[in-house]
């Protein structure tokens, strides 16, 4: 194994208020803060994003997707993605976290650079958009040209804790040499986060900590059921629980990732 000689940060994935401020209690050092994690995250409103920066001391990154799917833009998704950024930049976050790609999978500096310019000063995250990209060290280059502060990745598997994902994430950490900070994330759970932590290098680990599930205090409930969302899939329960970060669960995982 990798000999540390310090800690890593764990920046928790919240998509609510509720989940931040847990997050932050379990000793998350920075949140990523989306909407819908159903959709793997989208931007989330300006209500949540000044909502969270009263309630919450730490940084706050800022996701910026405007919908599910693919990372390939149109120009008004990319007007939309500029926007949202002003936005949130004058509701205080602390950072964004962006991505777009071209149709042969590799980096859209072009847009990117926009997103980019419209961000400063404020940090900016590569998000996952690079686990779906057709070369992993020519995106490493895109962004180091870029002069994004860090990457989010899991090593275009799954889960980071995958052993090529670890392989991975190795590479990119010692590729990187220090212009860009690898970040892992996704498929991060309280069995893995260690072995992440110690093999890869990486000082920043990301995850929504194995979330727990809240049953809505409803007390009529529509028999049959009445579904809100058509495209997703629906059980008789599904409209009537939340998913939420404990931070019991996050004070387990950054426990792993402690040298103290």
């Amino acid at each position: 194994l990798e000999v540390q000689t310090e800690g890593a940060l764990f920046e928790a994935c919240v998509d609510s208020v509720e989940s931040g401020i847990e997050a932050e209690r379990g000793g998350a050092k920075r949140l990523e803060l989306c909407a819908n994690l159903v959709e793997g995250g989208v931007s989330p409103s300006m209500g949540m994003v000044e909502v969270m920066r009263s309630k919450v001391g730490i940084p706050i990154n800022v996701l910026v997707r405007p919908r599910g799917g693919d990372f390939l833009y149109t120009e008004l998704e990319v007007q939309t993605m500029i926007a949202n950024i002003y936005a949130y930049k004058c509701a205080g976050a602390a950072g964004v976290v962006i991505g777009a790609l071209n149709r042969e999978g590799r980096v859209d500096e072009k847009i990117c650079q926009k997103l980019i310019e419209a961000a400063r000063p404020m940090s900016v995250t590569f998000h996952r958009a690079f686990d779906v990209t057709a070369d992993p060290m020519d995106a490493l280059d895109s962004c180091i040209r870029l002069k994004v502060d860090r990457i989010l990745t899991s090593g275009q598997k799954p889960s980071a804790g995958h052993p090529e994902a670890i392989s991975l994430i190795k590479q990119l950490v010692k590729e990187s040499n220090g212009r860009v900070v690898i970040m892992a994330g996704g498929g991060v759970t309280a069995g893995n986060i260690r072995e992440i932590f110690l093999e890869t290098g990486v000082k920043e680990i990301h995850g929504t900590a194995g979330r727990v599930t809240i049953e809505s205090k409803m007390g009529y409930r529509p028999d049959p059921p009445l579904f809100m969302g058509g495209e997703k899939h629906n059980t008789q329960s599904s409209e009537f629980i939340t998913k939420r970060i404990s931070a019991e669960r996050v004070a387990q995982f950054v426990s792993e990732i402690s040298l103290e």
